[in-house]
């Protein structure tokens, strides 16, 4: 068999090089991440940025609100001081991005020590993922690989919260026909990451969860109501002010750095693009995956297909994807190789859910030295042949 053959077929990727291969990338992340502990200082690494470095926001926001002041951590200066409060003069600016409804659990881990809320957080959310991955699939098998995934490593990295948006996304879909108000509610929790919600109302109509599309409304309601009466307006006036300098500063200008950003909108800035045009595209690439994503639920294509479109399709509208966000792809990659196992794969799509596999490893890296953003290909292929696969006949036809 030639090589062009064996990538169309996916024939080379055997279970045991796939065992194979996740068995090496796990010595890598396991290595990665004890080399970052022998070096850190404290609750600091060896360049003196906090261990679980964007967790850092989170635990800095919790303090200003056990403090009573919930509105501070949208202060860009105000969030500054009290991370330099907790872990020295010299460190990063870490943004609070996040809307009100994620005070009440950033003040609820920042009750505990630093490092333990960091590992507890990270431990809990990754149980939460892997479950998830386990029962997409039904198959205890899926564990090794769903740990091995480098978005997993990128996110512990961080101290990120791809996993919980993974578990709640995935979670959701997982449960929406057989208990659509549980998935609803699940899906209206990612209230918290607004930008990945643009597509949900859109797909459960068109798709006719009615059901579940009333209970993420009410969700999502009830979950700003409830924080603004704890709140209180004034935090959610600080938060509207705040959108300002986070679409300025950090998305348009490149504050967290367009290498890590994976958009269309944060390759075009990346290549030198004026922000007009990168909007423009961006505006029209999102049209183009709404209309696709709605043309999909629509149609009688198996739900895993559907699934896996939505997770992935929520990734290509916002302009704003990080690289830890990858994690989300995770589920839609299940959702395909469990549709895949049951009814075959499409032409080259084996060896495409590998290479999106693959790619958080190497994508902030080969984005920032190459300008090719890896991450966006990924979560591209995935989409794509969410979409092709929708169109295989059933395996008795084939």
């Amino acid at each position: 068999m030639t090589v062009t053959a064996a990538i169309r077929t996916g024939s080379w990727l055997t279970a045991a090089r796939l065992r194979g291969y996740c068995l090496i990338l796990l010595v890598f992340a396991v290595f990665g991440l004890g080399f970052l502990l022998v070096r850190s200082n404290g609750l600091v690494d060896y360049q003196n940025r906090p261990l679980g470095t964007d967790f850092s926001n989170v635990y800095a926001a919790g303090k200003w609100v056990l403090q009573g002041h919930p509105e501070a951590p949208f202060s860009p200066a105000l969030q500054h001081e009290m991370e330099r409060k907790i872990f020295g003069a010299h460190t990063p600016f870490y943004g609070w991005h996040y809307p009100p409804v994620f005070l009440g659990l950033a003040a609820l881990l920042a009750l505990s020590p630093y490092l333990l809320s960091l590992a507890l957080w990270q431990a809990a959310t990754l149980a939460l993922y892997l479950w998830n991955m386990v029962a997409i699939t039904g198959d205890r098998r899926v564990l090794l690989p769903a740990l091995a995934f480098p978005a997993v490593l990128v996110n512990i990295g961080h101290g990120h919260n791809g996993f919980l948006t993974a578990a709640l996304f995935g979670g959701g879909l997982l449960v929406l026909d057989k208990r659509p108000m549980v998935g609803g509610i699940l899906l209206g929790l990612l209230i918290y990451k607004p930008q990945f919600g643009v597509l949900i109302p859109l797909a459960l109509i068109a798709g006719g969860r009615f059901r579940a599309f009333i209970a993420a409304a009410v969700t999502v309601i009830a979950v700003c109501a409830a924080t603004w009466y704890v709140f209180e307006t004034k935090t959610w006036l600080a938060f509207r002010d705040s959108l300002d300098f986070t679409r300025t500063v950090v998305l348009e200008q490149g504050g967290t750095g367009f290498f890590k950003i994976q958009s269309p909108f944060a390759a075009l800035r990346l290549w030198g693009a004026p922000v007009g045009l990168a909007y423009a595209v961006q505006a029209l690439f999102a049209l183009a995956v709404v209309l696709a994503t709605i043309k999909l639920w629509l149609s009688a294509a198996p739900y895993p297909r559907k699934a896996a479109g939505l997770l992935a399709g929520a990734l290509l509208v916002t302009p704003y994807l990080l690289d830890y966000d990858l994690v989300v792809l995770g589920p839609a990659i299940a959702f395909l190789a469990a549709d895949g196992m049951q009814r075959g794969f499409a032409p080259y799509e084996k060896s495409a859910l590998a290479f999106a596999f693959v790619a958080p490893l190497v994508t902030r890296a080969v984005a920032e030295h190459v300008g090719i953003p890896l991450g966006l290909i990924a979560v591209g292929l995935v989409f794509v042949f969410a979409m092709r696969g929708a169109a295989l006949p059933p395996p008795s036809a084939r």
